[in-house]
């Protein structure tokens, strides 16, 4: 079986109804289908392309999984959400069109599609799962539109040739590891309304220069921003609280770092080894800075010039 067309009076593809048909080549999927059950087609490997008409509300999970022939995908404006490893491990896949009315992106959707080198999420999606994106090693950028609010955990970790990204000001929280790894990624901005910056969140992201955080976010997650080795400059925003544990470790090319007033405690290590760190800009007084909890392991940190009263160029 080659190219099949699916009766026209079909409403649901059922689970596993094409799974490990590994040599249908096409499929026509009628207008008529609502669902595309899980596991639906599931190892089709020599399954080229699909198109998912506009009657589809839902894709069931590991619809397409191990289809590892697929070069590109179209989801038709009725789909609402995209199941869990959906198109999982489709290493051929290079472009994906996500319809205005998909509300969500399950976890590890497109988990695995290495080949995929962009991907716009149109502005009906609200959340980003688990590891969606994870280990996509082609994608070069990803638009993150204002109605998303929360990006999981690992959601892009892995994304070696992500080189720019820009967190929305909907957004109010990011995942742990949700850039894990992302060494291409030159610059982040992250909105002001990041409340939490997750364990690991930017991890290794070894081209990172600088980083801006937001006025809401209140901790920055132990690990953040380890190994960041081409970081260069930070500002910490005036709601933070907390500054996890080893959160700026290894970051060895950090100069400066600005930090508000509201921090009343530095965890261990977070600014370990930062060998050129020479200046820290503190927005409170002396007084303050001295009621900081600094843990052990900071020595860059106190060994730095501190400016006090430090008011930051708007």
């Amino acid at each position: 079986m080659s190219t099949y067309q699916i009766h026209p009076d079909t409403k649901v593809i059922a689970y596993e109804a094409f799974g490990d048909c590994y040599h249908l080549t096409s499929i026509i999927i009628p207008d008529g289908v609502r669902g595309i059950g899980d596991f639906a087609f599931e190892d089709c490997s020599s399954l080229t392309n699909v198109a998912i008409p506009d009657s589809v509300t839902s894709i069931g999970d590991y619809a397409f999984c191990d289809c590892t022939s697929l070069t590109s995908v179209t989801i038709g404006d009725s789909v609402t959400s995209i199941g869990d490893y959906a198109f999982y491990y489709c290493t051929s896949l290079t472009s994906v069109t996500i319809g205005n009315s998909v509300t969500s992106i399950g976890d590890y959707a497109f988990s695995n599609c290495d080949a995929l080198t962009s991907v716009t999420i149109p502005d009906s999606v609200t959340s980003i799962g688990n590891s969606a994106f994870y280990n996509c090693t082609s994608l070069t950028s990803v638009t993150i539109p204002d109605s998303v609010t929360s990006i999981g955990n690992s959601a892009f970790s892995g994304c070696t040739s992500l080189m720019s990204v820009t967190i929305p000001d909907s957004v109010t929280s990011i995942g742990d590891s949700a850039f894990y790894y992302c060494t291409s990624l030159t610059s982040v901005t992250i909105g002001d309304s990041v409340t939490s910056i997750g364990r690991y969140a930017f991890y290794d992201c070894t081209s990172l220069t600088s980083v801006t955080i937001g006025n809401s976010v209140t901790s920055i997650g132990d690990y953040a921003f380890q190994y960041c080795t081409s970081l260069t400059s930070v500002t910490i925003g005036n709601s933070v609280t907390s500054i996890g544990v080893s959160a700026f470790d290894g970051c060895t090319s950090l100069t400066s770092v600005t930090i508000g007033d509201s921090v009343t405690s530095i965890g261990n290590s977070a600014f370990l080894y930062c060998y050129y760190l020479t200046d820290v800009y503190y927005t409170g007084s002396e007084a303050e800075w001295k009621q900081i909890t600094i843990v052990s392991g900071n020595y860059p940190l106190t060994d730095a010039t501190i400016h006090y009263n430090y008011v930051p160029v708007e």
